[in-house]
C-alpha cells in the first residue's frame, strides 16, 4: 500500500476515526446535536475518502463553533 502525505499531515492511507459522540440527536436542520454532521455526512461516512472525511470533521468544527455563540 502506498502512502502519500498531504501538506497539513493526513496521509492517505490514514483511517479516520467515526466522529459520532454517542448523543445522536437531529436537530431542525439535520444536523446532529452530539457530533455536529448532517444527516447526509453520517449516512456517507463510510463511502467518503480520508480527505473528504477531514473535510467533513472541519464543518463539523465551524458548526460547534457557531452554535457555541
Amino acid at each position: 500500500m502506498v502512502s502519500v502525505k498531504y501538506t497539513h499531515s493526513i496521509t492517505l492511507t490514514q483511517s479516520i476515526d467515526i466522529p459520532c459522540v454517542r448523543r445522536c440527536c437531529l436537530d431542525n436542520n439535520d444536523v446532529c446535536i452530539g457530533c455536529y454532521r448532517t444527516l447526509q455526512e453520517i449516512l456517507d461516512w463510510h463511502e467518503l475518502s480520508t480527505e473528504q472525511k477531514h473535510s467533513v470533521i472541519q464543518q463539523c468544527n465551524q458548526r460547534k463553533l457557531s452554535r457555541e455563540r
